[in-house]
């Protein structure tokens, strides 16, 4: 598989890179970004995942996300993926809506015409990219992995970290919708691109998911108490609820002022890297 080198840019002891590959799984080219902090020769870094929301790309975090101090100050390399597959006859929404489709692949495998082709985020998210970041970057340790992200994002990160627990050593996130099920933007993706039997759907759903029995080790939440979105779509309560009643250690912060954007994540991206650093190093 060529691996494709779009930019790279020095930044903070390190560099950051854009990437693009095509990709079996999705049948699109697929980009996404990468930042290495400077390393020893041999040396081995851990890995933390961050999985953008609605309508992003792998360049919102990459230019608002304020990471790179962070991640180089703790030698952790930070992956962005893109939040869906693109190109010439990837299907979109036929409303031109910005909550379904392209830019909201919603971490699943779709099994829906016309979503199945191309909208397989799930399998690329938890298989191949790990195969290509693995195979084209020898100092990422990938028996020390983290994941993280925002709001469709959060969900990613929650929903893969709950299916394979083995795989990461931490999990956080902001603004998650944490209960697809039970909000109308997972009930419109999820009825799309997996059909009318909602048996299936509970697969994409933390709530659900930890209800069921699925556990990570620790788990981090910050939620904005501004986000004019809390209240219908992220449902942050459940996700209180849900970890209490099952025994789920997390720390779900609720942050009084902070809205959804990216004020809000850079506030307290450091505090997330500091947080996966401990345990990644642990």
């Amino acid at each position: 598989m060529t691996l494709e080198t779009l930019s790279t840019n020095r930044s903070h002891g390190g560099t950051q890179g854009v990437y693009r590959h095509a990709s079996d799984t999705t049948g699109t080219d697929m980009t996404f970004a990468v930042f290495v902090p400077d390393h020893a020769p041999g040396a081995k870094l851990p890995v933390l995942w961050y999985l953008s929301g609605l309508t992003c790309t792998h360049a919102n975090v990459m230019e608002k996300g304020e990471y790179r101090a962070a991640c180089a100050q703790h030698g952790i390399i930070f992956i962005a993926p893109d939040t869906s597959p693109r190109g010439e006859g990837v299907p979109d929404d036929p409303e031109g809506a910005w909550d379904f489709g392209l830019g909201a692949g919603f971490y699943v495998d779709a099994t829906e015409a016309p979503w199945a082709k191309n909208y397989r985020m799930r399998s690329y998210i938890e298989d191949e990219l790990p195969s290509v970041v693995l195979r084209n970057f020898p100092m990422a340790d990938m028996t020390r992995q983290g994941i993280s992200g925002h709001s469709m994002g959060g969900h990613g990160a929650l929903t893969v970290a709950l299916r394979t627990p083995d795989r990461f050593r931490s999990v956080s996130a902001f603004s998650p919708i944490v209960a697809p099920l039970q909000c109308p933007w997972g009930e419109k993706a999820l009825s799309n691109y997996l059909g009318a039997d909602r048996e299936p759907w509970s697969h994409y759903d933390a709530c659900a998911l930890i209800e069921g029995g699925a556990r990570v080790a620790d788990l981090l939440v910050d939620q904005g108490e501004a986000d004019s979105f809390l209240e219908d779509q992220l449902k942050t309560h459940l996700l209180v609820e849900a970890c209490e009643k099952a025994g789920q250690k997390a720390e779900i912060r609720m942050q009084p002022g902070y809205d959804h954007s990216y004020y809000f994540i850079s506030t307290f991206m450091a505090e997330h890297v500091a947080w996966h650093a401990e345990r990644l190093k642990a």
